[in-house]
């Protein structure tokens, strides 16, 4: 007995109730149309998650090795970088030496006092304060109050850096204004400015003050030792 030809038209003629007496085209079709189904829900409920994750991962690689080149060429070159810090260590020391000593400071703010007297600069204070100790120096505050010309306070501090011994002077909380007048006293001369402020000069710490200041932080419970050495 000859089959019957299946047509396209007999798709409306399907029982869903009972799919085991649909003609074999129809359910290789179903079966292929299930089997797309699944492979499209896997792809979307699973594949798909993961191949985010993966492109994820991959960029994360990349990032990753980027960071170890980079940290592998910083390690490359960490002696080179240590020899050159110890070079300016030693340079600094070096400077640090050029600057006045602790038995010369008194001397050098005599000399700065006489250099602002020699300029013409009237001098109504001068007062050095406590001298503070930092790592590998110390500073000395002067608090000033200085009359004079602009002129006269340039020569002022080309003559302090002229000074024999070598001199750093910085100047904090200047105010540099007209001489006001004062009640009972003659007005000043024109041009007359007041300075107002301090300034800080430095000196070198010596071998037995730096010792000193190292074992004093080491013996100081969650201090570590100031760095450097003595020179």
């Amino acid at each position: 007995m000859a089959k019957t030809a299946f047509k396209l038209s007999d798709l409306n003629n399907l029982d869903f109730n009972n799919a085991g007496a649909w003609p074999r085209e129809v359910k290789a079709g179903a079966c292929v149309l299930a089997a797309v189904l699944i492979v499209a829900l896997g792809w979307t409920l699973v594949i798909r998650d993961k191949t985010i994750t993966l492109e994820s991962l991959e960029a994360q690689e990349q990032t990753l090795r980027g960071q170890f080149e980079q940290r592998a060429g910083q390690a490359a070159n960490l002696e080179p970088l240590k020899a050159q810090l110890a070079q300016m260590e030693t340079m600094l020391r070096q400077m640090l030496r050029q600057l006045p000593s602790r038995t010369e400071m008194p001397d050098l703010i005599v000399d700065i006092s006489q250099t602002a007297l020699a300029t013409g600069i009237t001098t109504e204070l001068f007062q050095p304060g406590p001298e503070v100790v930092r790592d590998f120096y110390a500073e000395q505050p002067i608090s000033l109050q200085m009359s004079g010309t602009y002129h006269q306070f340039g020569r002022f501090v080309s003559g302090v850096a002229s000074l024999p011994r070598v001199v750093i002077m910085t100047f904090h909380d200047i105010s540099l204004t007209p001489k006001p007048t004062v009640q009972g006293q003659p007005p000043p001369p024109p041009g007359t400015l007041q300075l107002r402020g301090t300034i800080k000069t430095y000196r070198y710490l010596d071998d037995n003050e730096i010792a000193a200041q190292q074992a004093a932080a080491a013996a100081t419970p969650g201090n570590t030792p100031v760095a450097g050495a003595a020179p």
